[in-house]
């Protein structure tokens, strides 16, 4: 299962996919029943799980530097209050 193709500004690598995804469908039932848009298919379901897998990797990274500032804002707080403790 994909996300929905009706926002493209969300899918702008694939945007060529859907729209050959869906030239396909429009042919008819038949065509489509009969698998004649399972090779558009097959590439869009692969430009999608590769945009998902990029876009991973992208928050994963963007996680990793919020983590490391709040620590290391914890640790400047933790400093300020041993400070405040010894005087």
């Amino acid at each position: 299962m994909h996300a929905p193709l009706g926002v493209p500004h969300r899918q702008v690598a694939c945007a060529e996919l859907i729209e050959a995804i869906e030239e396909c469908h429009a042919r008819g039932m038949i065509p489509k029943f009969l698998g004649a848009c399972n090779s558009h298919k097959l590439a869009l379901n692969m430009c999608l799980r590769q945009e998902r897998i990029d876009r991973t990797a992208r928050n994963r990274e963007a996680s990793k530097v919020r983590t490391r500032k709040k620590e290391e804002a914890w640790a400047r707080l933790d400093a300020e209050r041993a400070e405040a403790q010894k005087a």
